[in-house]
């Protein structure tokens, strides 16, 4: 696929709960190779258009098109998009502290056969190469990353008034 390839269109889409128009008229174009961010206020529809996307709302309660690699798609729940590739992984998603990065974003669908994981299975070996990538580590918590920022500071802290009082 070109680089330049567009492999998901959402066009037109609107989605109303009652009396609320949560999403009007949205379009999204998404090529190869491309990240995007969806970012907005409390209450924009960020999460609403990619429940739209995903399945969580199924075709038939909103209007407008989802095109994923040339073809119209019309998700009637979750499974059906994720058999097409599109999986969602939620900003609210509740990490396992205990198991790593790769383990938490496939809880629950884990590749493998009878019982067994197989993580490589799947993985294109020219993205495991180009991309660098630890996701074996294990998931730091939002409330961990913050405690440890303030703990580094409060050592820096510390530090600088001891040389302070030491003067």
């Amino acid at each position: 696929m070109p680089s330049n390839a567009v492999i998901l269109e959402m066009r037109a889409i609107t989605k109303e709960f009652p009396g609320v128009k949560a999403l009007e008229d949205v379009s999204l174009t998404v090529h190869a190779d491309e990240i995007h961010a969806i970012c907005g206020e409390n209450g924009a529809g960020k999460s609403t258009l990619m429940k739209v996307l995903s399945g969580v709302y199924p075709y038939g309660t909103y209007s407008g098109d989802i095109v994923y690699q040339g073809e119209v798609m019309r998700f009637k729940d979750i499974k059906s998009s994720e058999q097409q590739g599109i999986v969602i992984i939620h900003q609210e998603l509740a990490l396992i502290p205990e198991l790593s990065i790769t383990e938490n974003i496939f809880l629950g669908n884990e590749p493998g056969r009878g019982g067994v994981i197989d993580w490589q299975r799947g993985q294109d070996p020219r993205r495991r190469a180009s991309r660098p990538c630890r996701p074996h580590r294990r998931p730091r918590h939002p409330d961990q990353e913050h405690r440890r920022r303030q703990a580094a500071a409060g050592r820096d802290r510390q530090g600088a008034s001891t040389r302070t009082s030491s003067c």
